[in-house]
């Protein structure tokens, strides 16, 4: 039903009631047959259903409808409201294959051993791991750390480039704070 207006049926009901516009004008508008829109005038069809102001709903203007009931040749128009619908849905994690899960461990050990000023957390957040995992990848205490080979998981896929770059910046800025509260702390001395 496109550029039908919402709740067609009861609109109808209204527009005969309150207006002086045609069965054809009406049926053409709320996408209804002729023969409903004379059911509606003579009480036979929508009965108990409340007309619908297409008024008030945004969907027509009074002008409109006095324009096409001067006019019986005019059809009405829909008025489309330009109203924007924004998702601010979460990022959904995306699957890893079971195939593929053994290479969480092994890129969490790439990024340990090529980019060290990562926090566990970021690693974890990166990879999709626990950080408790991280952690005892890094202490070596790791439950299969001997079968584990550092793998690039960039180039595997689990995450962008930007996202590592991304993270790395973060590591930058932290560290670089770490070191000024380090400096002020040491000159209070």
């Amino acid at each position: 039903m496109s550029n039908a207006p919402l709740m067609p049926m009861a609109t109808a009901v209204w527009l005969v009631e309150n207006t002086s516009l045609t069965f054809k004008q009406i049926s053409e508008f709320c996408k209804l047959h002729e023969v409903e829109i004379q059911g509606i005038a003579d009480g036979e069809v929508a009965k108990g259903i409340v007309g619908y102001n297409p008024i008030i709903a945004g969907q027509l203007t009074r002008d409109e409808i006095e324009l096409s009931s001067k006019d019986q040749a005019r059809p009405l128009s829909l008025r489309q409201n330009e109203v924007e619908v924004i998702s601010e849905e979460k990022k959904a994690k995306k699957y890893i294959p079971l195939s593929k899960r053994q290479d969480k461990p092994d890129s969490a050990l790439w990024l340990i051993k090529q980019h060290a000023n990562l926090k566990d957390s970021q690693i974890a957040k990166l990879v999709g791991i626990t950080k408790n995992s991280v952690t005892s990848i890094r202490n070596k205490s790791y439950w299969n750390f001997n079968n584990l080979n550092a793998k690039d998981p960039v180039a595997m896929g689990l995450f962008s480039q930007k996202d590592l770059i991304d993270a790395l910046e973060k590591a930058e800025r932290r560290i670089k704070r770490e070191k000024k509260e380090k400096e002020k702390s040491q000159l209070s001395k």
